[in-house]
């Protein structure tokens, strides 16, 4: 079934991710291929309420695909949990003959438009962008592969002066609940232990680890903790080693929101294109309330029930046996 929908609204939502701008592009683009008019909402949620919209072309939106963060900044909007609020961002869609929107963000935006279509029945299709990778129905979200890449290169040279000291590093990744970044970049960066939220690790088991290999002459070892980790955060993992033992010379590096910004990588290019040009096409073919997914290098549509009831993106067991062979 074809939908027919002549106006799309593009926004982004919530915490900003590397390749975001890419998807805006190729929502944009798309849009114009396919002979829709589309315009750009500032500010996600809020700007849709304060009617911040402007209307977009092809050309609007050239050289962005390489630039980090949004065009159409974000922000979160305590005024769209409202039934007012929400009604409120109906009337500025209908003053410009807005009819369908693609929202470009995490789980929480993805709830917001949910109940935007439950209420007033406004065709819309999300695109996942969180560096997390934790939303369930795709292999991948835009942001995740450039945020892992972003701590990969700081553990590299984070490594070079734990060699020179003979130190012990904890260095802390994003990636609120989930420990994809954590665990990847502890494969790349020959990290001794990646600690995650998905799975307990106790700080007995930890410690032992550390010990063994002190055994074995490993003249500098390094532990990535993920951000949401039940153990504790870099910070406390560094304190409880030096209060058993001196014989580690303990360091902390937080890479904090540095993980959120920077260019792309050609992976996330890629796929916030390919997101965007089915967000598009899903809309015209009639889709509506579902995400955008990709699921083993096909694009999929996922209803929201599926990917929002009680499931989140699933670490493979298969990864973390990789990492603990890899780890002595």
């Amino acid at each position: 079934m074809t939908q027919k929908i002549s106006k799309i609204g593009v926004f982004t939502s919530g915490g900003d991710a590397p390749g975001m701008n890419a998807a805006i592009r190729a929502v944009v683009r798309a849009s114009t291929y396919f002979q829709k008019e589309v315009f750009g909402i500032m500010r996600g949620y809020e700007g849709m309420i304060d009617g911040e919209i402007s209307k977009l072309g092809a050309r609007s939106v050239g050289n962005i695909i390489q630039r980090g963060g949004t065009i159409l900044k974000s922000a979160r909007s305590e005024a769209f949990r409202t039934k007012e609020g929400r009604l409120k961002a109906l009337e500025n869609l209908k003053k410009l003959g807005i009819d369908s929107l693609v929202a470009i963000g995490g789980d929480g935006t993805f709830t917001g438009l949910h109940h935007f279509y439950a209420e007033h029945g406004v065709p819309s299709i999300c695109i996942p962008g969180t560096i997390d990778n934790d939303i369930a129905g795709t292999d991948y979200t835009i942001g995740y592969d450039t945020a892992t890449n972003t701590a990969v290169e700081a553990i590299d040279k984070i490594r070079d002066t734990a060699l020179s000291h003979n130190r012990l590093f904890f260095i802390e990744v994003m990636g609120r609940h989930s420990g994809y970044i954590a665990l990847n970049s502890a494969i790349a960066g020959g990290a001794v232990a990646a600690i995650i939220p998905e799975e307990y690790t106790t700080f007995d088991q930890l410690y032992a680890q550390l010990e063994q290999t002190g055994r074995t002459n490993k003249k500098s070892s390094l532990v990535v903790v993920a951000e949401g980790s039940r153990m504790g955060g870099a910070m406390d993992l560094a304190k409880m080693v030096a209060q058993r033992s001196s014989y580690f010379d303990t360091k902390v590096t937080i890479l904090g929101h540095l993980q959120r910004g920077g260019s792309p990588t050609y992976f996330d290019r890629v796929l916030a294109s390919r997101m965007g040009v089915a967000a598009v096409e899903g809309l015209i073919d009639g889709k509506t309330d579902v995400m955008v997914g990709i699921d083993r290098n096909v694009m999929v549509y996922n209803k929201f029930d599926d990917i929002m009831k009680g499931r989140k993106h699933e670490i493979d067991p298969e990864t973390l046996r990789l990492a603990k062979i890899l780890s002595i």
